[in-house]
């Protein structure tokens, strides 16, 4: 599960450094090159409640197979693309193709996982996404250095191959799962009991506004590293990306302080730690700006991870068309308001890119607050 974590987010989120290069090979705006991370993201969310579906009746462990696979071939195809129309199309697809691991996963988790020790297992998870997040960035920064942005793409590709091959020779069949029935009625009810519960709607706009936060901050922070005063060149702003390990770090260690002090008691103050590292990279000074992303990046994991593995604990035997629902604003989440911080971007540079981020982040902190006060829900 961590392999295919890694791969999740190394395929989805490594074109993310080269966001200034793809503007000025095609041509086109700021706010339209993070297109091309959205198209994937967007298609994705799209994607991701038919996949559980088809998860909660055919099995987790085939789908999660199959969509690394495909993932990978659509990825392999991105080098050959000769216009930026096309280049959203495959990046679409793959997010279309992806869409079935992260589905399927949250579910496996809770299926297959003693309730003792699905903290860590989450965090463990999670922090796979962390780190391919990471490592997918800083390769396609380091490649584009010396070769071109169309290699660094076929790099990634060859990554998603690789953790593809071992993900469908390692990952253990399911000894837990229960068919549950498509029929239209059967949705129908799930998703009332899910809806009536106060706490998983509130979860599932945590997620929107936590991965629009996110994203937002790390698709403009290139075009700022770039810009004066800073100036730095596309290998130094691939390896700012290098945070994402704390990021692996927060996700495992607030995987376990879950387990001990509770989750209601670890949202909040996460969020709050983004806030401080949003509020830091407003700073002119390089050391202080990369504080500012480290701890928002902590801050960020640690709260996905918390929120993520609730949505579990509340949702019980309609976990999967919880966590799709749940993963459905995540990724929409990176795709609306991450894109939408390009206008602020264009309008009033890192200063407005920071003010509709921090609007975010204050959202998160009111929800957090409000779950707080939730009782756990009935057997």
């Amino acid at each position: 599960m961590f392999v295919g974590g890694f791969a999740t987010f190394a395929l989805l989120y490594g074109p993310q450094p080269l966001l200034p290069l793809l503007a000025g090979h095609f041509g086109v705006t700021p706010a339209s090159a993070s297109l091309s991370v959205s198209a994937g993201t967007g298609a994705l969310a799209l994607s991701l409640i038919p996949a559980s579906l088809l998860s909660d009746r055919y099995g987790r462990a085939l789908l999660m197979k199959c969509s690394l696979v495909a993932s990978a071939f659509f990825s392999l195809l991105v080098p050959l693309v000769q216009d930026f129309h096309q280049l959203l199309v495959l990046r679409a697809l793959i997010g279309i193709a992806i869409a079935g691991l992260p589905a399927a996963a949250m579910a496996w988790l809770g299926e297959e996982i003693a309730p003792r020790a699905q903290g860590r297992a989450m965090g463990l998870y999670i922090a796979g996404n962390a780190l391919g997040g990471m490592s997918g960035r800083f390769i396609a920064a380091l490649v584009t250095e010396w070769s071109s942005w169309q290699t660094a793409f076929l790099v990634l590709g060859m990554i998603g191959a690789l953790a593809a091959a071992l993900f469908w020779k390692s990952v253990p069949a399911s000894r837990h799962f229960q068919a549950r029935s498509l029929q239209p009625a059967a949705l129908k009810a799930d998703l009332g009991r899910i809806f009536r519960d106060p706490g998983l709607p509130r979860l599932f706009l945590t997620s929107f506004l936590l991965m629009g936060a996110f994203v937002g901050l790390y698709n403009y922070l290139g075009f700022r590293l770039q810009a004066p005063p800073f100036g730095l060149s596309q290998t130094a702003i691939g390896a700012v990306f290098l945070l994402y390990m704390v990021g692996t770090w927060a996700s495992a260690w607030s995987g376990r302080l879950v387990d001990r002090i509770g989750r209601k008691n670890v949202l909040w103050m996460m969020v709050l730690v983004m806030g401080s590292g949003l509020a830091l990279t407003l700073a002119g000074q390089l050391a202080l700006l990369i504080a500012g992303v480290a701890l928002f990046t902590f801050g960020f994991f640690a709260s996905h991870t918390t929120a993520s593995g609730w949505v579990g604990q509340r949702a019980r035997e309609r976990r999967a068309l919880a966590a799709a629902l749940y993963l459905t604003g995540y990724y929409l989440g990176a795709s609306i308001p991450g894109s939408l911080a390009g206008l602020a971007w264009s309008r009033g540079q890192w200063p407005g890119v920071a003010l509709v981020l921090g609007i975010c982040v204050l959202g998160v902190l009111i929800l957090a607050l409000q779950l707080r006060r939730l009782a756990a829900p009935q057997a």
